[in-house]
């Protein structure tokens, strides 16, 4: 198999699409096939490794790891360049606003993941280059992919695909996984919490995930919350806008940007959270409302994110909303009442436990052994049988 991605879990920018997608080839090499993940080169990061069963292949930037990969890849059926040897029976075409069009370099069976629509982000990339996504995201994408299956996270996802005209019949969703808490991890509850009120967002640094919104909670919230803090984990290029509102607000000394952390410390900082805050303006599925909730602590979001609404069961394992002012009001509401808070974390801690990464592997395994065996998949998939 043939994975493409513009970026790797281990790029500074690296997110929950790229971990999707990495634990899935994992999951397939264990299965015993022969996984290649090509994505783009980043510093420190070799051009070729083998590493969890997956060999890795780098090259290109931000732009130009798309062009070089397609070029890799027409190489490589001819036995030159980076992918020679490599002759996959199936690629999955990573679309994060804009896909690889594998299908123009490969006579392989082409599987178009989608984590979600980027309607919503482009405008952060300026004018011209927004309307130039835009136009290949919504209209030329499905066009040159109208015969092939498309793979998604989540049941919103899936809709928004086909509102811009992918047939249903081609859509396939298999659902993030998640990883079991390490062993030296104990799993939230209400003892460990900590003892003075404590939100936390798990999230990279830029502009969509609207963090500014959970920084505003705190500054609204902190007078009738005494002690209230917020621990920001992750890491992005937009955290010194994110300091500038905090210091702006005055609330500096109550909020912690802890970067990029180790797994271990980002368990323990939620299993000592009260709420896990996640603003995002747009998410495929949100795989941190599942980590939050192993450690028995609801989330607060947008309803508008759409994933959302997918990942998080609404009044029963955390709440959506509608606003700023609604989010601003539902953390305020779940901080003045524990008995509703431990209800909801209870819950979401039973949900998580659904979500595992063999499931996701197994699931995807079969929408690719439909698509090289000529058949499309929709709908919600199960885990393939055996």
């Amino acid at each position: 198999m043939l994975l493409l991605c513009w970026r790797d879990s281990g790029h500074p920018q690296g997110g929950g699409s790229e971990r999707y997608l990495e634990r899935v080839g994992v999951e397939l090499a264990r299965a015993g096939v022969a996984v290649t993940l090509r994505t783009a080169a980043y510093p420190g990061a070799p051009r070729e490794e083998i590493r969890d069963g997956i060999r890795f292949s780098r090259g290109g930037g931000r732009f130009t790891v798309y062009p070089r990969a397609l070029a890799a890849i027409a190489l490589g059926r001819i036995g030159l360049g980076p992918l020679r040897g490599s002759h996959p029976d199936a690629v999955i075409d990573t679309q994060n606003g804009i896909p690889f069009f594998a299908r123009l370099a490969t006579a392989a069976p082409v599987t178009v993941l989608v984590h979600h629509c980027h309607r919503e982000q482009w405008p952060v990339a300026g004018r011209l280059t927004a309307r130039v996504g835009w136009f290949i995201e919504s209209q030329v994408s499905p066009r040159v992919h109208r015969g092939d299956q498309y793979l998604t996270v989540s049941l919103p996802s899936a809709e928004d695909l086909l509102a811009l005209g992918v047939d249903g019949e081609r859509v396939a969703v298999v659902r993030n996984g998640a990883d079991p808490l390490p062993d030296s991890v104990v799993a939230g509850d209400e003892a460990m919490r900590a003892r003075e009120p404590r939100l936390v967002v798990l999230s990279r640094l830029v502009p969509h995930k609207q963090i500014e919104d959970a920084l505003d909670a705190v500054a609204r919230l902190r007078a009738a919350h005494p002690g209230l803090r917020l621990d920001i984990v992750g890491s992005g290029w937009w955290e010194s806008r994110l300091r500038d509102r905090a210091r702006a607000l005055g609330i500096a000394g109550s909020v912690t940007f802890h970067g990029h952390v180790s797994e271990g410390r980002k368990h323990e900082l939620l299993a000592r959270a009260w709420v896990h805050v996640m603003p995002s303006r747009k998410e495929g599925w949100g795989i941190t409302v599942v980590e939050a909730g192993q450690h028995g602590v609801p989330t607060v979001g947008y309803t508008a994110s759409r994933g959302l609404t997918d990942s998080v069961v609404d009044g029963v394992t955390g709440i959506l909303v509608g606003s700023k002012d609604g989010l601003v009001d539902a953390v305020g509401e779940l901080l003045a009442d524990p008995e509703r808070r431990a209800d909801l974390g209870e819950k979401a801690r039973a949900r998580a436990d659904e979500f595992s990464w063999a499931a996701t592997g197994s699931g995807v395994a079969g929408v690719l052994e439909g698509s090289i065996a000529g058949r499309r998949i929709s709908g919600l998939v199960p885990p393939a049988a055996g």
